[in-house]
């Protein structure tokens, strides 16, 4: 098994075009998320800012003999909001849900390449109410296209508290590890993309 690339191993051009966050949780959590997803920072979405964003693509294809020749092309994507939220409610977890599909009839193109779509928000919080922890880990909002011949996208929540490392994530936000710093994210087989990956092939 090789070594994990530290962030100052990675050539120049990939260093310079990751943001520095001034929020240095936040900065250590984009050091996690820079190998996989392309990261921007003060994201702004139907009016609302957002301190970290970040998008995965993922395209699989079966190949015949040759790369020119492929064949059942799926495309899988993630697109992760995270900001600060000092102590977040039901309510504004439901609004969140309820942008997430604003955002789905916007972003997703319901073909049959499509395979998959994620939308995930993180809040970062000062604490967490048992109601928020229950609401958050029950959650499940997976929505079919055309009964599922053009792929499903699907609606995740992550609540993260650092000072009490604690969090509490939906059931597919697999993105909740690179939040939990006081884990580590790769196991000795498998990493965060790796994982990402299984959850297509599902």
């Amino acid at each position: 098994m090789s070594e994990k690339v530290r962030p100052e191993e990675l050539p120049a051009e990939i260093r310079e075009a990751v943001p520095d966050w001034d929020d240095e949780y936040l900065d250590r959590v984009s050091d996690r998320l820079m190998y996989n997803y392309d990261l921007e920072k003060n994201h702004r979405v139907d009016g609302e800012r957002w301190d970290l964003y970040g998008e995965l693509r993922v395209l699989s294809q079966k190949q015949f003999f040759h790369p020119a020749l492929s064949y059942a092309d799926h495309e899988t994507e993630e697109y992760l909001f995270a900001r600060r939220e000092p102590r977040p409610t039901i309510a504004e977890l439901e609004r969140l849900v309820d942008l997430g599909h604003e955002l789905a009839d916007e972003r997703v193109v319901p073909d049959e390449e499509h395979f998959g779509t994620d939308f995930t928000f993180v809040l970062v919080a000062n604490g967490m109410s048992d109601d928020v922890r229950e609401f958050v880990a029950g959650f499940r909002d997976r929505t079919l296209l055309k009964f599922g011949y053009h792929g499903h996208y699907d609606i995740n929540l992550v609540v993260v508290v650092p000072d009490l490392e604690d969090h509490v994530a939906s059931e597919e936000a697999d993105v909740a590890e690179a939040f939990t710093l006081w884990d580590n994210v790769n196991t000795p087989d498998e990493g965060l993309l790796s994982r990402f990956a299984k959850r297509f092939w599902r």
